[in-house]
Protein backbone atom coordinates (compact mmCIF):
# COMPACT_ATOMS: atom_id res chain seq x y z
CA UNK A 1 0.00 0.00 0.00
CA UNK A 2 2.86 2.38 0.77
CA UNK A 3 4.16 1.83 -2.74
CA UNK A 4 0.90 3.03 -4.30
CA UNK A 5 0.58 5.99 -1.93
CA UNK A 6 4.11 7.15 -2.74
CA UNK A 7 3.55 6.72 -6.45
CA UNK A 8 0.30 8.69 -6.31
CA UNK A 9 2.03 11.44 -4.32
CA UNK A 10 4.83 11.51 -6.88
CA UNK A 11 2.26 11.66 -9.68
CA UNK A 12 0.50 14.63 -8.11
CA UNK A 13 3.72 16.54 -7.39
CA UNK A 14 4.95 15.98 -10.95
CA UNK A 15 1.72 17.31 -12.45
CA UNK A 16 1.88 20.32 -10.12
CA UNK A 17 5.48 21.05 -11.13
CA UNK A 18 4.58 20.75 -14.81
CA UNK A 19 1.69 23.18 -14.32
CA UNK A 20 4.03 25.74 -12.72
CA UNK A 21 6.65 25.42 -15.48
CA UNK A 22 3.99 25.53 -18.20
CA UNK A 23 2.42 28.67 -16.77
CA UNK A 24 5.75 30.47 -16.35
CA UNK A 25 7.02 29.56 -19.83
CA UNK A 26 3.92 30.84 -21.58
CA UNK A 27 3.95 34.05 -19.54
CA UNK A 28 7.35 35.08 -20.93
CA UNK A 29 6.47 34.40 -24.58
CA UNK A 30 6.46 37.54 -26.72
CA UNK A 31 3.17 39.05 -27.82
CA UNK A 32 0.06 40.37 -26.11
CA UNK A 33 -2.98 38.03 -26.10
CA UNK A 34 -5.28 41.05 -26.05
CA UNK A 35 -3.67 42.42 -29.23
CA UNK A 36 -4.01 39.01 -30.87
CA UNK A 37 -7.75 39.05 -30.19
CA UNK A 38 -8.45 42.70 -31.12
CA UNK A 39 -5.57 43.38 -33.51
CA UNK A 40 -2.56 45.68 -33.22
CA UNK A 41 -4.61 48.69 -34.39
CA UNK A 42 -7.24 48.30 -31.67
CA UNK A 43 -8.22 51.19 -29.41
CA UNK A 44 -6.01 51.38 -26.28
CA UNK A 45 -9.07 51.59 -24.03
CA UNK A 46 -10.51 48.43 -25.56
CA UNK A 47 -7.16 46.67 -25.11
CA UNK A 48 -7.05 47.74 -21.46
CA UNK A 49 -10.61 46.50 -20.87
CA UNK A 50 -9.87 43.15 -22.52
CA UNK A 51 -6.65 42.72 -20.52
CA UNK A 52 -8.67 43.34 -17.37
CA UNK A 53 -11.33 40.85 -18.49
CA UNK A 54 -8.67 38.23 -19.25
CA UNK A 55 -6.95 38.90 -15.93
CA UNK A 56 -3.70 40.01 -17.55
CA UNK A 57 -3.51 43.05 -15.27
CA UNK A 58 -3.25 40.88 -12.15
CA UNK A 59 -0.01 39.51 -10.63
CA UNK A 60 1.33 36.27 -12.11
CA UNK A 61 0.91 34.34 -8.85
CA UNK A 62 -2.75 35.31 -8.63
CA UNK A 63 -3.34 34.36 -12.26
CA UNK A 64 -1.65 30.98 -11.73
CA UNK A 65 -3.77 30.23 -8.67
CA UNK A 66 -6.93 31.15 -10.57
CA UNK A 67 -5.91 28.93 -13.48
CA UNK A 68 -5.15 25.95 -11.22
CA UNK A 69 -8.40 26.41 -9.30
CA UNK A 70 -10.49 26.66 -12.47
CA UNK A 71 -8.66 23.76 -14.12
CA UNK A 72 -9.19 21.55 -11.08
CA UNK A 73 -12.91 22.31 -11.36
CA UNK A 74 -12.93 21.35 -15.05
CA UNK A 75 -13.07 24.93 -16.35
CA UNK A 76 -10.23 25.34 -18.87
CA UNK A 77 -11.41 28.71 -20.16
CA UNK A 78 -12.19 29.98 -23.64
CA UNK A 79 -9.93 29.79 -26.68
CA UNK A 80 -8.75 33.20 -27.90
CA UNK A 81 -8.68 32.03 -31.52
CA UNK A 82 -11.75 29.80 -31.77
CA UNK A 83 -13.94 31.59 -29.17
CA UNK A 84 -15.08 28.22 -27.86
CA UNK A 85 -14.57 26.19 -24.72
CA UNK A 86 -11.02 24.83 -24.54
CA UNK A 87 -12.33 21.56 -23.11
CA UNK A 88 -14.60 21.06 -26.13
CA UNK A 89 -11.79 21.78 -28.61
CA UNK A 90 -9.34 19.42 -26.91
CA UNK A 91 -12.02 16.72 -26.62
CA UNK A 92 -12.55 16.92 -30.40
CA UNK A 93 -8.83 16.63 -31.22
CA UNK A 94 -7.71 14.21 -28.50
CA UNK A 95 -9.16 11.01 -30.08
CA UNK A 96 -7.03 11.54 -33.20
CA UNK A 97 -3.78 11.82 -31.25
CA UNK A 98 -4.69 8.95 -28.91
CA UNK A 99 -5.60 6.71 -31.87
CA UNK A 100 -2.31 7.61 -33.55
CA UNK A 101 -0.32 6.85 -30.39
CA UNK A 102 -2.10 3.52 -29.74
CA UNK A 103 -1.69 2.33 -33.33
CA UNK A 104 1.95 3.41 -33.37
CA UNK A 105 2.65 1.60 -30.09
CA UNK A 106 0.83 -1.48 -31.37
CA UNK A 107 3.00 -1.57 -34.50
CA UNK A 108 6.10 -1.07 -32.37
CA UNK A 109 5.35 -4.07 -30.16
CA UNK A 110 3.91 -6.35 -32.85
CA UNK A 111 6.97 -5.86 -35.05
CA UNK A 112 9.71 -5.10 -32.53
CA UNK A 113 9.24 -7.99 -30.09
CA UNK A 114 9.17 -10.85 -32.67
CA UNK A 115 12.14 -9.38 -34.53
CA UNK A 116 14.05 -8.89 -31.28
CA UNK A 117 13.48 -12.54 -30.38
CA UNK A 118 14.41 -13.63 -33.91
CA UNK A 119 17.77 -11.88 -34.08
CA UNK A 120 18.62 -13.03 -30.53
CA UNK A 121 18.03 -16.66 -31.55
CA UNK A 122 20.07 -16.21 -34.73
CA UNK A 123 22.83 -14.08 -33.23
CA UNK A 124 25.83 -13.75 -35.53
CA UNK A 125 24.07 -14.99 -38.66
CA UNK A 126 23.45 -12.93 -41.80
CA UNK A 127 19.77 -12.28 -41.11
CA UNK A 128 20.62 -11.06 -37.62
CA UNK A 129 23.28 -8.72 -38.98
CA UNK A 130 20.86 -7.29 -41.53
CA UNK A 131 18.23 -6.62 -38.87
CA UNK A 132 20.88 -5.01 -36.66
CA UNK A 133 21.72 -2.69 -39.55
CA UNK A 134 18.00 -1.87 -39.82
CA UNK A 135 17.93 -0.87 -36.15
CA UNK A 136 20.82 1.54 -36.73
CA UNK A 137 18.99 3.04 -39.69
CA UNK A 138 15.70 3.22 -37.79
CA UNK A 139 17.33 5.13 -34.95
CA UNK A 140 18.99 7.59 -37.33
CA UNK A 141 16.04 8.45 -39.60
CA UNK A 142 13.85 11.38 -38.44
CA UNK A 143 10.12 10.65 -38.31
CA UNK A 144 9.16 13.61 -40.50
CA UNK A 145 11.59 12.56 -43.26
CA UNK A 146 10.30 9.00 -43.10
CA UNK A 147 6.75 10.35 -43.28
CA UNK A 148 7.50 12.06 -46.60
CA UNK A 149 9.13 8.89 -47.95
CA UNK A 150 6.11 6.80 -46.96
CA UNK A 151 3.77 9.28 -48.66
CA UNK A 152 5.88 9.23 -51.83
CA UNK A 153 6.03 5.42 -51.99
CA UNK A 154 2.69 4.18 -50.66
CA UNK A 155 0.40 7.14 -51.41
CA UNK A 156 1.74 8.80 -54.55
CA UNK A 157 3.30 5.79 -56.32
CA UNK A 158 1.16 2.82 -55.27
CA UNK A 159 -1.90 4.80 -54.09
CA UNK A 160 -2.56 2.33 -51.28
CA UNK A 161 -3.11 4.96 -48.60
CA UNK A 162 -4.38 8.57 -48.59
CA UNK A 163 -1.76 11.31 -48.65
CA UNK A 164 -3.41 13.39 -45.95
CA UNK A 165 -6.59 13.84 -43.91
CA UNK A 166 -8.48 11.84 -41.33
CA UNK A 167 -11.70 9.84 -41.30
CA UNK A 168 -13.32 9.31 -37.85
CA UNK A 169 -13.66 5.74 -36.62
CA UNK A 170 -17.39 6.25 -36.13
CA UNK A 171 -17.87 7.03 -39.84
CA UNK A 172 -15.72 4.35 -41.47
CA UNK A 173 -13.33 2.21 -39.37
CA UNK A 174 -11.51 0.86 -42.44
CA UNK A 175 -10.86 4.35 -43.83
CA UNK A 176 -9.87 5.58 -40.37
CA UNK A 177 -7.25 2.82 -40.18
CA UNK A 178 -5.96 3.66 -43.67
CA UNK A 179 -5.68 7.36 -42.82
CA UNK A 180 -3.68 6.61 -39.64
CA UNK A 181 -1.51 3.71 -40.81
CA UNK A 182 1.27 5.68 -42.52
CA UNK A 183 1.54 8.31 -39.75
CA UNK A 184 1.63 5.52 -37.17
CA UNK A 185 4.31 3.65 -39.11
CA UNK A 186 6.43 6.81 -39.39
CA UNK A 187 6.24 7.20 -35.61
CA UNK A 188 6.75 3.48 -34.94
CA UNK A 189 9.95 2.83 -36.91
CA UNK A 190 12.34 4.45 -34.37
CA UNK A 191 10.50 2.66 -31.56
CA UNK A 192 10.74 -0.66 -33.39
CA UNK A 193 14.49 -0.20 -33.69
CA UNK A 194 14.79 0.58 -29.97
CA UNK A 195 12.69 -2.42 -28.90
CA UNK A 196 14.66 -4.78 -31.17
CA UNK A 197 17.99 -3.60 -29.79
CA UNK A 198 17.02 -3.67 -26.12
CA UNK A 199 15.20 -6.99 -26.35
CA UNK A 200 18.05 -8.63 -28.25
CA UNK A 201 20.64 -7.51 -25.71
CA UNK A 202 18.45 -8.55 -22.77
CA UNK A 203 17.71 -11.96 -24.27
CA UNK A 204 21.39 -12.63 -24.93
CA UNK A 205 22.20 -11.72 -21.32
CA UNK A 206 19.44 -14.01 -20.03
CA UNK A 207 20.64 -16.90 -22.19
CA UNK A 208 23.89 -16.94 -20.18
CA UNK A 209 22.09 -17.21 -16.82
CA UNK A 210 22.32 -20.33 -14.63
CA UNK A 211 18.56 -20.95 -14.64
CA UNK A 212 18.64 -21.36 -18.43
CA UNK A 213 21.32 -24.04 -18.22
CA UNK A 214 19.35 -25.73 -15.43
CA UNK A 215 16.14 -25.74 -17.50
CA UNK A 216 17.96 -27.18 -20.49
CA UNK A 217 19.65 -29.84 -18.36
CA UNK A 218 16.19 -31.00 -17.28
CA UNK A 219 15.34 -31.74 -20.89
CA UNK A 220 13.15 -28.72 -21.69
CA UNK A 221 13.16 -27.75 -25.33
CA UNK A 222 14.79 -24.47 -26.33
CA UNK A 223 11.47 -23.00 -27.50
CA UNK A 224 9.82 -23.67 -24.12
CA UNK A 225 12.81 -22.24 -22.22
CA UNK A 226 12.77 -19.15 -24.40
CA UNK A 227 9.08 -18.29 -24.34
CA UNK A 228 8.16 -19.48 -20.82
CA UNK A 229 11.21 -18.34 -18.89
CA UNK A 230 13.67 -16.11 -20.73
CA UNK A 231 11.19 -13.86 -22.52
CA UNK A 232 9.23 -13.03 -19.37
CA UNK A 233 12.38 -11.99 -17.53
CA UNK A 234 13.36 -9.87 -20.53
CA UNK A 235 10.10 -7.91 -20.64
CA UNK A 236 10.90 -5.63 -17.68
CA UNK A 237 13.52 -3.52 -19.53
CA UNK A 238 11.28 -3.53 -22.60
CA UNK A 239 8.44 -2.22 -20.45
CA UNK A 240 10.67 0.68 -19.41
CA UNK A 241 11.30 1.48 -23.06
CA UNK A 242 7.58 1.30 -23.86
CA UNK A 243 6.85 3.95 -21.22
CA UNK A 244 9.46 6.24 -22.77
CA UNK A 245 8.27 5.48 -26.30
CA UNK A 246 4.75 6.67 -25.48
CA UNK A 247 6.13 10.04 -24.42
CA UNK A 248 8.26 10.17 -27.59
CA UNK A 249 5.22 9.25 -29.68
CA UNK A 250 3.18 12.11 -28.24
CA UNK A 251 6.06 14.47 -28.98
CA UNK A 252 6.65 13.10 -32.47
CA UNK A 253 2.96 13.34 -33.30
CA UNK A 254 3.29 17.14 -33.30
CA UNK A 255 5.39 16.98 -36.48
CA UNK A 256 3.79 13.93 -38.09
CA UNK A 257 0.25 15.27 -37.66
CA UNK A 258 1.24 18.40 -39.54
CA UNK A 259 2.84 16.36 -42.35
CA UNK A 260 -0.33 14.29 -42.82
CA UNK A 261 -2.74 17.16 -41.97
CA UNK A 262 -4.32 15.18 -39.13
CA UNK A 263 -6.68 17.20 -36.89
CA UNK A 264 -5.03 16.13 -33.64
CA UNK A 265 -3.45 17.84 -30.65
CA UNK A 266 -0.09 18.20 -32.42
CA UNK A 267 -1.62 20.16 -35.28
CA UNK A 268 -3.63 22.23 -32.82
CA UNK A 269 -0.55 22.92 -30.71
CA UNK A 270 1.39 24.39 -33.64
CA UNK A 271 -1.55 26.61 -34.57
CA UNK A 272 -2.01 27.77 -30.98
CA UNK A 273 1.67 28.71 -30.64
CA UNK A 274 1.40 30.91 -33.73
CA UNK A 275 -1.66 32.71 -32.35
CA UNK A 276 -0.44 32.67 -28.71
CA UNK A 277 -3.69 31.15 -27.55
CA UNK A 278 -2.62 30.81 -23.91
CA UNK A 279 -5.70 29.03 -22.49
CA UNK A 280 -5.51 26.41 -25.23
CA UNK A 281 -1.72 26.02 -25.06
CA UNK A 282 -1.63 25.60 -21.29
CA UNK A 283 -4.43 23.06 -21.34
CA UNK A 284 -2.88 20.93 -24.09
CA UNK A 285 0.53 20.83 -22.43
CA UNK A 286 -1.12 19.88 -19.14
CA UNK A 287 -3.17 17.16 -20.87
CA UNK A 288 -0.06 15.64 -22.44
CA UNK A 289 1.85 15.83 -19.14
CA UNK A 290 -0.95 14.08 -17.25
CA UNK A 291 -1.11 11.33 -19.89
CA UNK A 292 2.65 10.72 -19.73
CA UNK A 293 2.72 10.72 -15.92
CA UNK A 294 -0.23 8.33 -15.70
CA UNK A 295 1.39 5.97 -18.21
CA UNK A 296 4.60 5.92 -16.17
CA UNK A 297 2.52 5.14 -13.08
CA UNK A 298 0.90 2.21 -14.90
CA UNK A 299 4.34 0.99 -16.03
CA UNK A 300 5.54 1.00 -12.41
CA UNK A 301 2.52 -1.12 -11.45
CA UNK A 302 3.17 -3.55 -14.29
CA UNK A 303 6.77 -3.97 -13.09
CA UNK A 304 5.46 -5.66 -9.96
CA UNK A 305 3.07 -7.84 -11.96
CA UNK A 306 5.72 -9.09 -14.38
CA UNK A 307 8.50 -9.48 -11.81
CA UNK A 308 7.32 -9.80 -8.16
CA UNK A 309 10.94 -9.47 -7.00
CA UNK A 310 10.81 -5.77 -7.76
CA UNK A 311 9.98 -3.85 -4.61
CA UNK A 312 10.19 -0.21 -3.69
CA UNK A 313 13.43 0.51 -1.84
CA UNK A 314 12.80 1.76 1.65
Amino acid sequence: MRFYIRKLASLGSTVLLVSVITFLVFQVLPGDPAEIVLGVDADPHQLAELRQTMGLDRPAAERYWTWVKDTSAGDFGQSLRYHRSVADIVAERLPVTVSLAILSLGLTLLIGIPLGVYIARRDGKLSSLLLSAFTQLGLAVPSFWLAFILILVFSVTFKWFPTYGYVPWSENPAQAFRSLFLPSLALAVPGIAVVIRYLRNTLLDQLRMDYVRTARSKGLRDRIVLYRHILRNSLVPVLTIVGLLIADTLGGSIVVENVFALPGLGNLLITSIGTRDLPLLQTMVLYIAVIVVCINFIVDILYRVIDPRIRLKR
